[in-house]
């Protein structure tokens, strides 16, 4: 049915009119690794007539990012970006102006509290019998019970911020699931409405794939926040100005905090679906995280030896951001201290919220080790990487070297 929609949309071809509906439901009935070859071959068409297609350009440019992310497959590029589909998410990025940090935590919520109210909101559908879509494995209802709870924990300081927690007056998880996903999909923009639309195409038809691809776009939506604020306090070290620089410390301590619940989520999938449709994401992960990696490396230079590592080697612009002598957290604070220019007392406060990160930072590395184990055992990683071992040995690299390490240490 795709394909006929398909050749019906060639006759006249529009990109307001493309038929994003018909090509999505193929994707997801199959499963992006067992697409049709004449479908992808379709697109890889509708690829090459871009540059000729008129209309406006957000509408060409959102065309454009659901082919990368459609093909990527077909291409050979197939990596853990485009299995999130990040282009499509318009993630705050290391190029915006740092004078944008303030604004990227409203960004930030909005589309947290969208792609957690999106995984919910399929658990509600599947649970009502409402929904076909990726039908194998339905988890037991204790484990969407959890997954509402979990899920309403990351987004509810999300949702007090955009004044939407007002009609939250369940006390039943499911009913107060109900009314989450109700007040974000209400605020929702249809530009936003189409990029959460076109952000979920899972490799197999297990239901659990949804709820991971979800939990990891909104991984991905917290490093971006932590990047552009870490960004932005080191600016304003630079600026002399240090309780905004605090405030952007304690600001991405919060916002990694609040994405705990995330792994808690999680851990409520099924074993079983997890390795199955695993099988099917060979060369796409983690370790590709580019937003992870400019956190890492925005927070103090990595060593030389894990920027010539596999890490940093699949992030090759993040590594010659480095090579290219990126600013650091680290590095600012140690030139504060020695200038004497601020007085000790002033810069205690800098150093607790740079303490209070790097303890966040750690626990998150340790809950994502642990989890890890569980999910895979001993079996290797997704990106052609070692999987748990790897983890394990990266779970405790310092966040900082300025500050006191003896209190940054994971538990």
């Amino acid at each position: 049915m795709s394909t006929a929609e398909l050749r019906s949309w060639l006759r006249a071809p529009a990109v307001k009119s493309f038929p994003y509906g018909a090509v999505v439901r193929e994707y997801h009935s199959a499963g992006k690794h067992f697409v049709s070859p004449e479908l992808l071959e379709m697109l890889s068409g509708v690829r090459d007539m871009l540059p000729e297609l008129s209309g406006p350009w957000p509408n060409v440019q959102t065309l454009a990012s659901f082919l990368t992310t459609a093909l990527d497959k077909p291409d050979k590029r197939y990596d853990y970006p485009s299995y999130l589909a990040l282009a499509l998410l318009q993630l705050p990025g290391p190029d915006d102006p740092v004078e944008q940090a303030p604004f990227a935590r409203t960004r930030c919520d909005r589309l947290t509290a969208q792609l957690v109210a999106d995984a919910l909101a399929f658990e509600v559908s599947a649970l009502d019998g409402r929904t076909t879509l990726l039908p194998q494995l339905r988890p037991a209802e204790v484990h969407v019970g959890k997954r509402f709870r979990h899920g309403l924990r990351v987004i509810r300081p999300a949702l007090a911020r955009m004044a939407l927690d007002t009609g939250l007056t369940a006390t039943e998880p499911g009913d107060l699931a109900r009314q989450a996903c109700a007040a974000v999909h209400d605020d929702m923009s249809y530009a936003e409405r189409r990029a959460l639309e076109l952000s979920i195409l899972p490799v197999y038809t297990m239901h659990d794939e949804y709820l991971f691809l979800r939990v990891l776009q909104t991984f991905e939506t917290t490093f971006s926040l932590l990047a552009t604020q870490i960004r932005g306090a080191i600016a304003a070290i630079g600026d002399g100005e240090i309780e905004r620089a605090v405030h952007f410390v304690n600001s991405s301590e919060t916002a990694l905090r609040e994405s705990a619940p995330l792994f808690s989520m999680l851990a409520t999938m099924q074993i079983e679906s997890f390795r199955t449709f695993r099988d099917f994401t060979e060369g796409a992960s983690a370790i590709q995280s580019r937003n992870y990696k400019l956190v890492e490396s925005l927070c103090r230079t990595p060593d030389t030896s894990r920027v010539d590592s596999p890490a940093y080697r699949s992030v090759p612009d993040v590594r010659e951001r480095v090579l290219g002598s990126q600013p650091t957290l680290d590095e600012a604070y140690r030139e504060l201290c020695a200038s004497d220019v601020i007085a000790e007392d002033a810069l205690k406060p800098l150093s607790e919220a740079m303490s209070a990160f790097a303890r966040a930072l750690l626990r998150w590395r340790q809950t994502h080790y642990r989890l890890a184990v569980r999910m895979l055992g001993e079996a290797t990683g997704t990106g052609y990487t070692e999987g748990t071992p790897y983890l394990a040995a990266v779970r405790d690299i310092p966040v900082f070297h300025a500050v006191d390490t003896e209190t940054t240490g994971a538990p």
